[in-house]
């Protein structure tokens, strides 16, 4: 049977969308808590949760105040101070501030004024994965946990070298966790890629491209444009549809905000765009314009262009 873009545009109300998710939520939840006993050996010694915070006026205050400790990481961090930052975050995370974790393990994962340390991050990650798997959606600290998700499951991806073998199946897993209870645009895209690309299990275009529209439709550009060229050339049962796959591709444009994503988006537009006719482009763009201008793109759109022009100012 094929699916048409129709029954995208409407993922959550299918049937057919978490089948299974309950069981694949607790072999997530039991797997990243075993992984973090595995790794206990493994950063021993060497971890920067085994550091000590200097014997100073703060270092008891910290110790005994999360929060407090994560505010003065935090502000250190702003300030360039990294071995204040690193400090205070690690007693804050020590003291189970999630996003004080969260904040060390992307430090990590990404070298940012520290050594590079991948066993580190995942540690931080796992951490995080463990302790709040089950917090409410709604906390505030959610999308940290949801993020911290989505890295367990980049890593599990690709593997950490002598330490952690990639596993698809592992990170298919997490990546169906972090979309579906915790509905992560960046889960529900990789989630989607693997489903299209039978990565850590069978290939599932239909449930494929439920997950890309649902993550198009929070504005996560690498969703609107793998699945602006689902729906314009079809797949195993998907049923093509030109207009609404350009549609997307054109919607793409307006979420490119920085140069980089600017470069990427043009040249897959201008294919497809020489690919349709001139009844398709202009009923494509229409398409296009009612979504950005109406309640539901309207509202992503000038979120997005709002977290942009923060991360701008930092």
């Amino acid at each position: 049977m094929l699916i048409s873009s129709a029954d995208l545009a409407a993922p959550s109300t299918h049937p057919r969308l978490f089948v299974g998710v309950d069981t694949l939520l607790g072999d997530a939840r039991r797997f990243v808590t075993a992984l973090v006993a595995a790794l206990a050996l493994a950063v021993s010694g060497t971890s920067a949760l085994c550091q000590t915070p200097p014997d100073n006026l703060n270092a008891d205050i910290w110790n005994n105040d999360p929060t407090a400790a994560f505010a003065a990481g935090t502000s250190a961090y702003y300030q360039g101070d990294t071995d204040t930052a690193l400090t205070a975050l690690e007693a804050a995370a020590e003291g189970g501030h999630a996003i004080a974790r969260w904040k060390l393990a992307r430090m990590y994962a990404a070298g940012d004024g520290v050594t590079e340390d991948d066993v580190r991050a995942f540690t931080y990650f796992s951490q995080i994965a463990t302790a709040h798997a089950d917090d409410s959606p709604d906390t505030p600290h959610a999308r940290f946990v949801a993020n911290a998700f989505v890295a367990l499951g980049s890593y599990y991806s690709s593997g950490i070298a002598d330490v952690l073998a990639a596993d698809h199946y592992r990170s298919r897993q997490i990546y169906t966790y972090a979309a579906s209870y915790f509905g992560d645009p960046d889960a529900q895209f990789r989630l989607g890629m693997m489903l299209l690309r039978g990565e850590g299990g069978t290939v599932d275009t239909r449930q494929a491209g439920r997950w890309l529209s649902l993550a198009a439709r929070k504005g996560h550009l690498d969703a609107q444009l793998s699945l602006g060229e689902l729906l314009f050339t079809g797949a195993a049962h998907v049923e093509p549809y030109p207009v609404d796959g350009l549609k997307w591709l054109i919607v793409a444009g307006e979420f490119a905000r920085t140069p980089s994503q600017t470069e990427r988006v043009r040249p897959i537009q201008e294919r497809y765009l020489a690919l349709a006719d001139v009844d398709t482009r202009a009923r494509a763009m229409q398409l296009a314009e009612q979504w950005l201008s109406g309640p539901e793109g309207g509202t992503v759109l000038r979120i997005h262009r709002a977290e942009m022009a923060q991360q701008a100012v930092r």
